[in-house]
This record gives structure tokens, sequence and C-alpha cells, in this order.
């Protein structure tokens, strides 16, 4: 009685499992194509610069301690006096640090696929608080002593100096340093230096220093906030930015608009441990590097991540890839819906339709999701949606005028998929809404079949109706 019915409902299931089949091939397709942008973004990296990090300046203060270590001799009981003495570094940081930074950005092109790039220009200033040399002495040992066994210098951590576009030059006080290539420290091996020529570290004191920075870099500029009292201001022309890291922008100093954007961040050293880190980070570098010979350190990056930072990202308004791969997604359901109501159609007007005619219009609708990806890598997202849903509906709509024996039926569907289309862009366009709104959707039209179905004596109709059905 009831088999044909079963048969024709089990027969469209296994349809729509085939058609998933050419969805997860597109699917792929799609990674395969983030894949290429992500090469494309490693090869601009290579050939040019990568995403930069700021840490410092901080002063370095080289110097030897000496001090005077008793043992006694195992033999005659005397006391021995032995003379002892390590090289150390102590670092001074900002006690306050401003950070005014204007940003432009470009983009760079591998093949079809675009990059962002960006110019900072950036003015570092602030105030160090200068220790007394005696003070470093270690309060565990006898008779100790300190004095500078090289020159201090202020040392600058940066991801890639292939970015800088200037010769950056130090104003402490009324001097001025030039910088040299390399930070000299052991965890931050790319960045520069500049050597403190003459600093007096008799008497506690407050240098101000103030330096300019031009510095290229590839869609995240980040900061480590390394003084007590840091204070950074961002602006750029570009609308789309995107923040991260340990510390947000302030709500009150934020702003974004289609001109551009701007933030400021005010982070103390009471929120950050970035100048624990640091140190953290020196002494197991300096470790490596007395151990070994070789620049495992150099290997290792130009910065190491395990500090605390803030960042902006230079990024796309619309990543056409992640939006393809969220609209495929939604594929088979939207295959599942359209096959759903090809059979109640079938059942409410008695009008069967093939498995084949289901099976092309469930191949024009993936069809669409390719159409999708590969227009949007040509035009806009928005111009290669509207593309892509207008060719895909017209072509199932003339289709089933045809199928269905009447053109008011085939434009009707027609008329039903642009709904179904336009439910789909707006869920790809609220991301953090998609999830209810998707419900909402389910729930619409379980509740429609149910309401158009309440009549429908299934039992009579799989009696009256087998060869129709099948």
């Amino acid at each position: 009685m009831q088999k044909s019915l079963f048969f024709k409902i089990f027969l469209i299931g296994l349809l729509a499992i085939f058609i998933y089949v050419p969805l997860t091939m597109i699917q792929s397709t799609i990674w395969e194509r983030m894949r290429y942008r992500d090469e494309a973004v490693r090869s601009i990296t290579a050939d040019s610069v990568s995403e930069q990090m700021i840490v410092g300046p901080v002063l370095v203060i080289p110097y030897t301690e000496t001090w005077e270590e008793d043992s006694v001799d195992a033999t005659t009981q005397k006391v021995m006096h032995r003379q002892m003495s390590a090289s150390k570094e102590h670092f001074v940081y900002p006690n306050e640090m401003q950070v005014v930074g204007k940003v432009s950005t470009d983009q760079r092109y591998r093949g079809i696929h675009q990059v962002l790039v960006y110019t900072g220009e950036h003015t570092i200033s602030g105030d160090f608080n200068l220790p007394v040399l005696a003070s470093l002495v270690s309060k565990d040992k006898t008779k100790s002593a300190v004095s500078l066994t090289e020159t201090p210098y202020i040392t600058m951590g940066l991801s890639d100096t292939r970015g800088l576009q200037n010769f950056p030059k130090l104003k402490w006080n009324e001097q001025v340093f030039e910088f040299r290539q390399g930070s000299q420290l052991s965890a931050f091996t790319h960045g520069i230096h500049a050597n403190i020529d003459g600093l007096q570290l008799t008497a506690a004191s407050t240098v101000k220093f103030k330096l300019d920075l031009l510095l290229d870099g590839i869609e995240k500029l980040s900061f480590v906030p390394i003084a007590k009292n840091n204070q950074v201001t961002l602006s750029s022309s570009w609308p789309h930015p995107q923040y991260g890291g340990r510390f947000l922008p302030s709500p009150k100093g934020r702003v974004r608009n289609e001109s551009g954007f701007s933030a400021n961040w005010n982070i103390s050293a009471l929120s950050s441990n970035a100048q624990q880190q640091f140190n953290s980070l020196e002494s197991a570098g300096h470790a490596v590097r007395m151990t070994s010979a070789s620049s495992s350190t150099e290997d290792a990056g130009a910065v190491p991540t395990s500090i605390d930072t803030f960042n902006v990202s230079f990024i796309e308004p619309v990543n056409i890839y992640s939006q393809a791969d969220r609209a495929v997604k939604y594929g088979l359901m939207f295959v599942a819906l359209t096959f759903a109501a090809f059979f109640l159609f079938e059942v409410l007007k008695q009008l069967p339709i093939h498995p084949i005619q289901y099976l092309l219009v469930g191949l024009a609708m993936a069809i669409f999701f390719l159409l999708l990806v590969s227009l949007s890598e040509k035009i806009s997202f928005v111009l290669a949606y509207l593309s892509a849903s207008v060719a895909c509906i017209v072509l199932i709509g003339f289709y089933l005028s045809h199928v269905l024996r009447d053109w008011k039926r085939g434009f009707g569907f027609g008329g039903a998929l642009t709904v179904l289309y336009g439910i789909l862009f707006g869920l790809l366009q609220s991301e953090s809404n998609a999830l209810v709104m998707g419900s909402i959707l389910l729930f619409a039209v379980l509740s429609a079949i149910m309401v158009v179905t309440r009549k429908v004596d299934w039992y009579q109709l799989g009696k009256a109706v087998p060869a129709r059905i099948a």
C-alpha cells in the first residue's frame, strides 16, 4: 500500500545525499582558494615585510659585579677568600611612554589575491628614571661592587627590520644618538639599538627621550606595553580595523567611520606583566646563548609570542572565502527544503516529478555556490551573490515552468527561491545572529509544511495514487 510513497521519500533522501557530494567538492575548492590566498600573504611576507610588533624602548645597563666568597680549605682548615665576578644586565623601563601613530594602507597583489600592507609613522616619546649604579649590588653577596663594563644602550625589538623606512635617531635630553642594527638582546633578536655614550649613573635622575619611527608591515601592527604607563594613539584612513591582544582600546577614545578610525590605549604596569615577561624571556635567552655556540635564538623568531601585546589588524570588510564557505554549509539544507517543496507539490497537486528532475534542480542549486566564489574573486561579494543567485533562480524558474506544465508554477518556485537566497544572504551578513535566524527559518518551514499538510490523509494517499507518486 504505502511502498510506493515510502520508496519515493527514500529516493528523494538519497538524491539529497548525492547532491552533498558536489557541495563537498565545492567546499574543498573554497578551502584550496583560501590556502592560495594564505600563500600569497606568505609570498609577499618573504619578498618584502611581515606583521610588525614593536617592543620598547628599553634601557640596558651592562655591568660587572664583583664580590668575595669565603670557603674553608679541607686540608688546612683555613678560610680562603676568593674574588668572584659576573657579567649582568639591568633593564630600565620607561616611566611614561607615549606613542602617536598615523598608519596609511595600500594593497599588493599576487595573482588575483590582494593583501593589505601599511606604513606607520610613529612618534615615540617619554622618560626614564635612571638608577644609581651602586644600587645594583646584590644584597646577598659579601663586599659586592659593580662597575660598567660596556656602554649602556637603548634597544627596541622589531619583528621585521626590513620594514624600517627611515634611519631613526634617538633624542636623549639634548643629545642625539643614531640607532644601529640589531637589538643586542637574547630573546628579541631582531631590532635596533643606540649606544648612550657618557651616561652617568652616579645619582638618580630623569631623562626624556623621543624618536620617530617609519615602519612598514603587513595586515597587523602590535605593541608591547613595556612602560610603567603606556599611552598609544593610532589613526588611519582604513575604515575596517580589528582590535586584538590582551588589551582593547578605550571605548571613549575609539572612533570608526567611513573616513577611517582612531583608537587610544591607556595601559599601566599594574594591569600588564610585560616587564616580568621581558625579564624572564631575556634570562632564558641569555642562558641559551651562554650554553650554545649556535644562534638558536635567531632561528626562534624575531619576537617571542609569550608576552603581553595589543594590536590592530587591517582587514578586508568581507572575506569572500569565509563567506562562501559559510554559504556552502547551508547548501544541503537549502537543497533539502527545495526537494521537500517538490514532494509536497506532488502530493497536493498530484503532478509527478521525475527523480532526474529533482537531481537537475539540486545540481543547479549546487552550482550557485561555485559561481559565487568564482565571481567574488573578480567583483564585489554582494554583486557576485546577486549575479549567481539571479542566474540560478531564472534557470530553475524557467526549467520548472516546463516541468510543472505551468509558467505560474515555475515562477512561483522561482519567487520562493528568491526568498530563500535572500534569507541566506542575511545569514551571511549577520554572523552573530546566524544561529537564531537559521532556527527561526527552520521553524517557519516546518510550521508551513504542517499547516499545508494538516488535512492530508497519508494512508489514503498511499492507496489512491501510488503510480503517480512513484
